[in-house]
């Protein structure tokens, strides 16, 4: 699994995620291609093409193009990803928030720890709601 401090540029790791993806997906097909949404930090030929390269179909918003769609359409609001309110939920975790673990290995180990809750909540909440 691909990471690095916060005070990082995300471009390098997007190779080592993609290419660390623990889940065997399906070839992408016409009929079926696989999409890969990505922020504007990624705006770039070299990510476009590295997103081709691993056989997905880049959605990468340009620059300005939000700024554009705030203006032409009153009451428009920009689309939040699942991993946006993801983070929110790890950062309130004190020991991801600000890093005091010095190896890598015992950070991780806190991420999937406080992954694996955030999971066991979301599946206990479901299951106890009515309906």
């Amino acid at each position: 699994m691909a990471h690095d401090g916060a005070n990082r540029n995300d471009q390098p790791l997007l190779d080592p995620t993609l290419q660390s993806i623990p889940i065997k997906r399906p070839k992408p097909s016409k009929k079926r291609p696989q999409g890969l949404c990505l922020d504007r930090g990624y705006d770039s030929p070299p990510m476009h093409a590295l997103a081709v390269k691993h056989g997905y179909t880049p959605h990468i918003r340009s620059r300005g193009q939000e700024i554009e769609q705030k203006v032409r359409t009153p009451g428009w609001r920009a689309r939040r990803w699942v991993v946006e309110a993801t983070h929110s939920w790890l950062n309130r975790n004190r020991a991801i928030l600000i890093r005091w673990s010095k190896k890598d290995e015992n950070h991780l180990a806190l991420l999937q720890l406080a992954s694996g809750l955030i999971a066991f909540k979301k599946a206990h909440l479901a299951a106890t709601q009515p309906g």
